[in-house]
């Protein structure tokens, strides 16, 4: 039986490199659904931090602008390669949430039990415009525990490794395969470990293993658990 497009949440979760983002973009294609990547979330706050000369080390200071900021995400109004518009107080920051200082300091502030609060409550707020596919860490345990799916996508670290050795390969950098295992088995420890909101399965989450599998073959495995009519996509 399909299930009726009222509102629909599909939660995807799992560690780092593990396929969640491209699984999702894929899934919400085909659904004619809203991707909605919410690390971004966590990404501006970073961002908002950096610009406003704040310590990355003062938690109390970090804690109250993330209560204090608007953030929000939205479908891509221009086609320059995003998957999804990010605003901060309505201004488009969906570039510069990708730059290297952002990518060194948003573990330490995503870390942050406000921080997580704060987006959390954001990120429930955007979810619950419905038809949407959320990919995180939390999203099956914590940000909608009653998703209508919730898919936990996971592959072993030295896959994950090798996956984004390629693509750094790939894009003409220069790549070390060690340094990255050790850099995925380090956030791994940080996810599962921290006292809010670890990463960890859903009771009632669909495991999908990653490992030898092309994107197609997941996204057709993960499909095969969903009871959705795809819209009128065009």
């Amino acid at each position: 039986m399909t299930t009726p497009l009222l509102s629909i949440v599909i939660a995807i979760d799992g560690p780092a490199a593990s396929g969640k983002s491209t699984l999702a973009e894929k899934l919400a294609k085909k659904l004619g659904f809203f991707y909605f990547d919410t690390g971004v979330m966590y990404r501006a706050v970073t961002l908002a931090v950096m610009e406003h000369g704040i310590n990355v080390d003062d938690e109390d200071l970090i804690t109250k602008l993330a209560n204090e900021i608007d953030i929000d995400v939205q479908p891509p109004s221009k086609q320059d390669g995003r998957m999804m518009d990010v605003l901060v107080e309505g201004k488009d920051v969906t570039w510069e949430i990708r730059t290297p200082g952002v990518d060194q300091n948003v573990s330490k502030i995503s870390a942050y039990a406000g921080v997580r609060t704060a987006m959390t409550n954001q990120q429930r707020r955007i979810g619950m415009r419905g038809d949407v596919v959320m990919v995180g860490r939390d999203i099956g345990t914590v940000v909608f525990p009653d998703a209508e799916y919730k898919i936990y996508l996971d592959a072993s670290p030295e896959e994950r490794a090798n996956r984004r050795y390629k693509e750094k390969i790939a894009r003409g950098e220069i790549a070390s395969y060690q340094e990255i295992l050790s850099s995925i088995k380090r956030r791994d420890k940080i996810d599962s470990t921290r006292t809010i909101a670890p990463l960890k399965i859903a009771q009632d989450a669909i495991i999908i293993d990653t490992d030898g599998k092309t994107i197609e073959e997941v996204l057709e495995e993960t499909l095969s658990h969903l009871h959705i009519k795809p819209k009128n996509v065009g």
